[in-house]
C-alpha cells in the first residue's frame, strides 16, 4: 500500500477523530486541525499526528492555520474537510451572524484552504463532508444547509479547476451517528426518517472516503449516505 499524507480538518472528535485514527492505523501521515484540546486530541499526537489547533471562525484564524501548513512545506496526497458547526435559528436570534458564522465554516473556510492547497499538493483527492440537507433544504437549520449547499457547489467548482491532477468529491451523510444527550423519543423519531432506519456510526464515512480515494474515475460527485432518507 503506497503511503499518503493526508489532512484532516475538525479531528478533535467524532468523525474527524476516527478518520485520523483509521489513517494513522494504516501506517499513513497525518496532519489534522481542532479547536478544542481534547483527550483525542492527545491520543493522535500520541500517535504520530501532526496536530494544529485552528479556529476558522475569522478570516485571521484561517490564515493562520495555512500559514502554520505553509511553515511545514508538506506535501499532501488527501485534504478531507470535516470542520463543522450545527448552530440553528432556534440557538440564536442573531440571525445575520449565524448566516456568516455558518458560510464561515463551511464555505470560506474550505474555500481559502483548497486555494491554498494548490501548492501542497501536485495530484491527489480533495474530499468535503457535507450534509443531506445540501440537497433538501432543513427548516430548523436554514443558514446551515444554505451554508452546506454552498460547499456542494464548491466541490463542482473546484473539480473543475483542479481537474485532471485532483480528484474533488463531496460525502453527504444524514444520521450517521447520534450525540450522546440524545433520548431515546428522539433517536427512534430519527430513524423513522430514513427507509433502512440505520444509524452506521463513523466507520460509514471512513468506507466511503476509502472508496474515494481508490476510484480513479470519479470527481465533481457527491456519496450521499443517507439510509434511504430521500425515499422516505
Amino acid at each position: 500500500m503506497t503511503k499518503k499524507h493526508i489532512l484532516i480538518t475538525g479531528a478533535g472528535q467524532r468523525i474527524g477523530y476516527a478518520l485520523a485514527c483509521h489513517f494513522l492505523a494504516q501506517g499513513h501521515q497525518v496532519t489534522v486541525s481542532y479547536r478544542t484540546p481534547r483527550p483525542q486530541v492527545s491520543e493522535l499526537i500520541e500517535r504520530g499526528a501532526h496536530c494544529i489547533q485552528a479556529d476558522f471562525s475569522t478570516d485571521a484564524g484561517i490564515h493562520a492555520f495555512i500559514q502554520a501548513v505553509d511553515a511545514h512545506n508538506p506535501v499532501f496526497d488527501c485534504l478531507i474537510h470535516n470542520a463543522s458547526s450545527w448552530d440553528s435559528e432556534k440557538q440564536s436570534q442573531d440571525f445575520a451572524a449565524l448566516f456568516d458564522s455558518m458560510m464561515q465554516i463551511h464555505a470560506k473556510t474550505p474555500y481559502l484552504i483548497n486555494m491554498a492547497a494548490t501548492r501542497w499538493m501536485n495530484s491527489g483527492d480533495i474530499i468535503h463532508l457535507t450534509d443531506y440537507v445540501a440537497h433538501k433544504g432543513s427548516a430548523k437549520h436554514l443558514a446551515y444547509a444554505a451554508s452546506k449547499a454552498a460547499l456542494e457547489n464548491l466541490t463542482l467548482s473546484f473539480a473543475q479547476q483542479l481537474a485532471p491532477d485532483i480528484k474533488v468529491n463531496s460525502i453527504s451523510p444524514a444520521l450517521i451517528m447520534f450525540n450522546d444527550g440524545d433520548d431515546d423519543a428522539y433517536r427512534e423519531k430519527a430513524r423513522k426518517k430514513s427507509i433502512l432506519g440505520t444509524v452506521p456510526g463513523e466507520q460509514e464515512v471512513i468506507n466511503a472516503c476509502d472508496f474515494i480515494l481508490a476510484s480513479q474515475h470519479m470527481t465533481g460527485q457527491s456519496l450521499k449516505l443517507d439510509g434511504g432518507r430521500h425515499l422516505a
